[in-house]
């Protein structure tokens, strides 16, 4: 009987161990200030919300974004995101498609309880067989995108036992990227 009861006792041991590891490392970044997210962590997010369709105009004109690909250029204080794209007008499917890069800083919002594009920029866009009036068309949609995606959408949710683990009397102060990190900061 105790040969048995050991191995269990090992499993039960190891698994509260992990837990408190857990528990741990979250604790342990409030206790800097700080918390990091790599650009992976962040991928996942997103590719978990994608595809996502926008319709505007009162629905005359949609755009679909899907693939989203993010990274965190080296230097650089706002990380990117490409998307494919695909804009569909009513009584004709598929007018265009294509894809599209942005960049963008990150900001917290305590309603959705995540991080949100700051200031989006269109870096290009690449609509293949379009003329220069659909071009123009196409630019303006995505802005109209843009701002109602980064308004409601979080690029990023923070994970609501993170949250709880916040030191007493702190709340999120601001949100940077650093050394290729989004690094979400307390006040002090």
């Amino acid at each position: 009987m105790r040969a048995r009861t050991l191995p269990v006792a090992l499993v039960l041991f190891a698994s509260a161990v992990l837990a408190g590891c857990t528990t741990l490392d979250a604790v342990s970044s409030w206790l800097g200030n700080r918390v990091a997210f790599t650009a992976p962590q962040l991928q996942r997010n997103l590719d978990n919300s994608f595809p996502r369709e926008f319709d505007k105009l009162g629905g005359l004109v949609s755009a679909t974004l899907s693939h989203p690909r993010l990274s965190i250029p080296a230097g650089d204080s706002r990380l990117r995101l490409d998307f494919d794209i695909k804009v569909n007008a009513l009584g004709a499917r598929d007018v265009s498609s294509g894809h599209f890069a942005l960049a963008s800083g990150l900001r917290y919002n305590p309603a959705t309880q995540g991080l949100h594009l700051q200031d989006p920029e269109l870096l290009s866009i690449d609509m293949p067989n379009t003329g220069t009036l659909l071009k123009g068309g196409t630019r303006e949609l995505l802005n109209a995108v843009l701002v109602e995606y980064a308004r409601e959408e979080p690029v990023y949710r923070l994970d609501s036992d993170l949250l709880r683990k916040l030191p007493p009397g702190k709340r999120i102060a601001s949100t940077d990227i650093e050394n290729g990190l989004v690094v979400v900061h307390l006040d002090r």
